[in-house]
């Protein structure tokens, strides 16, 4: 599995909407949100096999747009960090 980093913005209407859905659905510990700073984003970060199945973590009320950005740890312990550089060197 992966993981991914879940962005969910709301406008500030649906704010209570979205804060009960995401209670319902008992993903409250999971979730951490910029709203009480007046920027109604949530984020999560979990494990999923595709963007599409990240998707299904957010409420259907903020799903259309929501999106799911796969992430990788860019140390990893263990890891030689010369053989690390190797892997980030053709990013651009």
């Amino acid at each position: 599995m992966d993981r991914f980093l879940i962005i969910s913005p709301h406008t500030a209407a649906d704010c209570k909407a979205v804060v009960h859905q995401v209670i319902a659905a008992g993903f409250n510990t999971h979730v951490d949100c910029g709203c009480k700073d007046g920027d109604h984003t949530a984020w999560a970060i979990l494990e999923a096999d595709s963007h599409e199945q990240a998707l299904l973590f957010v409420p259907p009320i903020m799903r259309s747009k929501a999106r799911a950005l796969k992430i990788v740890k860019f140390y990893e312990d263990g890891k030689d960090p010369h053989k690390l550089m190797e892997t980030y060197k053709n990013l651009d």
